[in-house]
């Protein structure tokens, strides 16, 4: 792979839509992959693109430093950093009956991981002054689900750090963007899926299909193109019109 390729960073990039993302960059780009548990899917990613593979669990101080340490040790530069990955809750509960553990879980990972690690990878960049970083958020940083409410304040809590940031860095010439996708088909939604497809068949959606990885892929192929680069802080709903409001 030639030298002078520009640089990606995307985390959670074994499975699903991090997957899909990881698979659309190393067409052009130069991957580091992060993975927390799974390294039979990491190492067959690896073997399919030739991507690099890191193990980091992004609730971890120490493990996001290793992460831009690993990258730096490989790279002069960091042209993009795609905070993809996340968990749902392990258990689906009512609010009434959620548990601080769960909470304290998904905040480390969903928000607290992405939001160090985006301060990380902009000291990197704003050593240049140019970059790219995209939040993949979810139509729960607006949508209650009142079976899994520490999901959807994760998310929300994401989708207010895309802001953040995209205002910190926007004169610096870091573009911040966030990508909300809506119903895809991934094995996290796996118990779901029927359902799922059931409410879409009835209407839910206005494209009445669920999404795929490849679908949130595409939004990342745009901003990392630079077709957004005057767009810093938007939000690309990839959702299937969900977040439409009809009467």
């Amino acid at each position: 792979m030639p030298d002078n390729l520009p640089t990606a960073i995307v985390t959670g990039a074994s499975r699903g839509i991090g997957r899909a993302i990881a698979l659309e960059l190393v067409k052009t780009h130069r991957v580091i992959g992060t993975f927390r548990g799974r390294r039979d899917a990491a190492e067959q990613l690896r073997s399919e693109t030739g991507c690099e593979i890191f193990q980091c669990d992004l609730a971890s101080r120490a493990d996001r430093d290793a992460l831009v340490a690993f990258a730096r040790e490989r790279w002069p530069n960091l042209d993009l950093l795609i905070n993809n990955a996340g968990m749902a809750p392990r258990e689906r509960r009512d609010l009434l009956e959620a548990t601080e553990e769960s909470f304290d879980e998904l905040i480390a990972v969903n928000l607290k991981g992405p939001y160090f690690l985006t301060q990380l990878a902009a000291r990197w960049m704003l050593e240049r002054g140019a970059g790219r970083i995209v939040f993949v958020t979810s139509i729960s940083a607006y949508t209650a689900s009142v079976n899994r409410g520490e999901y959807c304040v994760s998310k929300a809590g994401l989708s207010m750090s895309v802001a953040l940031w995209a205002q910190r860095l926007a004169e610096a010439g870091i573009g911040v963007f966030e990508i909300r996708p809506g119903i895809i088909r991934t094995d996290m939604i796996a118990k779901v899926e029927k359902a799922y497809e059931e409410k879409i068949a009835a209407g839910l959606l206005p494209q009445r299909r669920m999404g795929e990885g490849c679908d949130v892929a595409k939004a990342v192929r745009a901003i990392a193109g630079g077709l957004l680069d005057y767009s810093t802080g938007q939000v690309l709903d990839v959702d299937g019109g969900f977040h439409l409001r009809s009467l």
